[in-house]
């Protein structure tokens, strides 16, 4: 299947944010000085009196949206994965997540394509902390067929929702006729080799590692897992039992992400091997997509690599 190119994430947020609100006059968007950037721009120029400029002060602008959701408002906060998760922790986790508000955290340039920023704007680590914290909610779609559904999704449901956005074009995955469900696993690509486990837009690479492994006679079953909490178990169960190995791929650290999720799961479920690709505990660096993607091993190129040495070791054993 080819994949066509679709539209960065951060551009289908403010959009379909902006669409809701139209509908829905409790949602209120507030941003951390970089609505160009997140496409929160989009939101401010269709319902400025509903957007709410919180400048470079995350931590109060998280304590704000808290005070929002106490009055009945729904809050949208749009920010950089780094600054809304790094700085704002705390805020997060005493304000919003203990009491349960009703808050929509929108971490955009997340992962390690943010445009050349460097390691002080990448986070790899905005899943692990992310998914630690109870009644918390943790999300990264595919596509921008996948995205706006999964915003509606979340913009519907009453709790503390996480959504990784990143910041360049995604290849459009999924048909037209597809459809999101919260908390469900997605079968991509059927395979009886190995299985790989993926998230994001990283899983079109993924997916795009599968088609190459395949010319070489390898057939991968290819999982997205676009709701990481509360994750899939009987999905995971299921794919790991297609095929006896499992290799979750991510374009976030190997610890505590989608990776340590899928390790937890199957340890208790359903044991099989699995290895984790993604950031190997190391901080990013500035330079061109494909250049970082093929350094830290992420591109469809390096995975089917990596996942080919997987399978030789495994018969080699």
């Amino acid at each position: 299947m080819e994949l066509r190119p679709g539209k960065p994430l951060r551009a289908v947020f403010g959009e379909t944010l902006t669409a809701l609100a139209n509908d829905d006059p409790r949602i209120v968007l507030l941003d951390g000085d970089v609505g160009s950037s997140t496409g929160a721009a989009t939101f401010e120029e269709a319902h400025p009196d509903r957007f709410f400029q919180m400048g470079i002060a995350e931590e109060n602008m998280l304590a704000a949206a808290a005070g929002f959701a106490t009055e009945g408002f729904i809050p949208a906060i749009s920010g950089f994965a780094c600054f809304v998760v790094g700085r704002a922790f705390d805020s997060i986790r005493v304000v919003i997540a203990q009491p349960r508000l009703n808050v929509k955290i929108f971490g955009g340039y997340a992962g390690l394509i943010t445009g050349k920023t460097g390691k002080t704007h990448q986070i790899f680590n905005d899943v692990a902390l992310m998914r630690t914290l109870a009644n918390m909610t943790v999300i990264a779609p595919a596509d921008d067929v996948e995205a706006p559904q999964a915003i509606r999704a979340m913009m519907e449901m009453d709790g503390p929702v996480y959504m990784q956005l990143t910041r360049e074009t995604s290849p459009v995955l999924f048909p037209d006729t597809y459809r999101f469900e919260l908390g469900r696993s997605v079968t991509v690509r059927e395979g009886s080799d190995v299985t790989l486990v993926s998230t994001g837009p990283e899983t079109t690479r993924v997916y795009e590692a599968a088609e190459i492994l395949a010319r070489q006679g390898i057939e991968a079953l290819v999982v997205h897992v676009p709701t990481i909490k509360p994750i899939d178990v009987n999905g995971l169960v299921q794919a790991a039992a297609a095929t006896g190995l499992v290799v979750v791929v991510e374009e976030q650290s190997v610890l505590g992400g989608l990776g340590g999720a899928v390790a937890e799961v199957l340890s208790e479920h359903y044991p099989v091997p699995v290895k984790r690709l993604g950031i190997q505990d190391i901080y990013g660096e500035s330079g061109p997509n494909d250049l970082l993607l093929d350094k830290y091993r992420l591109s469809a190129k390096m995975v089917a690599e990596d996942v080919q040495k997987i399978l030789a070791k495994k018969i080699v054993a």
